[in-house]
């Protein structure tokens, strides 16, 4: 019997860059019933605190308000508060960042309401926490999704100094080994990218999901921003579940047309790869491109 070669999807920003990136096409994925979602605070790379809420899965537009409270003694008080009205849609609000811990809430006015966990912030973006995350399988190829893990995701610790652990290595000189078929230059391994790479892999490892969308709302870019990457003028990020070894998933990319578009855009000159595997052994992959 073929045994399933792993789960793929892929996303990009293609902001500023001449030549357009297509994308592999995504599963459609049943709406559950109307609900917000919160992303936690962050401090983002122009130095302000940025909440944001997402409305999901609603039928209809409302408005919707978003605050961002600080935690001291007694009743925590609201230092930014913003609202738009919105079906399904995402609400973002910043504010100058002072520094202590700070959380968001946000309430639809159909009665749906979220909160995030506080977190304490130092107005530095390069010290904003690594964001959790979730996401949208894409079929190409596909297999069942494993059971939830009871422990942390293992990866390789990167030696002192370097970027990435060996097997996230070796995916980047596989994809600079296909991007040179086709007269493209070499990715350099990014310590941010790899951060933000890294991050959802092992966020997804250990949450049991799989999707370019973290499951507090923040996209892609949310989290390459908050590991402190700045500047830059196009981004895109894949992500695979279930191959088994670096060869094994550059291959299952480089066969979806796009995965590979991604790969295989010259722009591109910065890369993170990371790898988290689940206590069960399945491995999250993720790679991050930038133009900077």
């Amino acid at each position: 019997m073929r045994r399933p070669l792993g789960v793929l999807a892929c996303l990009v920003s293609a902001a500023a860059l001449s030549a357009p990136v297509a994308t592999a096409n995504a599963a459609t994925v049943p709406q559950a019933v109307c609900r917000v979602s919160v992303a936690k605070p962050l401090v983002n790379a122009a130095g302000k605190i940025q909440a944001s809420a997402t409305r999901r899965g609603c039928g209809r537009a409302t408005l919707v308000r978003v605050r961002v409270k600080r935690a001291v003694p007694g009743t925590d008080p609201v230092v930014k508060s913003g609202a738009k009205k919105s079906r399904n849609a995402r609400v973002t609000i910043a504010l100058p960042c002072a520094p202590g811990v700070y959380y968001t809430v946000a309430t639809d006015y159909r009665g749906n309401t979220g909160k995030s966990r506080p977190v304490r912030l130092s107005c530095s973006p390069t010290a904003t926490p690594s964001p959790t995350a979730t996401a949208t399988p894409s079929p190409s190829p596909t297999t069942t999704a494993p059971p939830k893990p009871s422990a942390t995701p293992t990866t390789t610790t990167p030696p002192a100094g370097t970027v990435g652990s060996a097997e996230e290595n070796e995916v980047v000189r596989l994809t600079n080994a296909e991007r040179a078929k086709g007269g493209c230059q070499p990715l350099k391994h990014d310590a941010q990218l790899r951060k933000a790479a890294f991050g959802h892999s092992s966020d997804m490892a250990t949450q049991n999901y799989f999707s370019h969308t973290s499951k507090d709302g923040r996209t892609f870019m949310d989290r390459i921003r908050g590991a402190g990457f700045t500047g830059g003028s196009g981004w895109a990020e894949n992500i695979a579940m279930g191959q088994q070894t670096p060869a094994s998933v550059v291959s299952a990319w480089m066969n979806s047309s796009g995965h590979k578009a991604n790969i295989m855009n010259c722009k591109y000159n910065l890369i993170g790869v990371g790898a988290a595997k689940n206590s069960k052994g399945q491995i999250y992959w993720t790679q991050n491109f930038a133009a900077r």
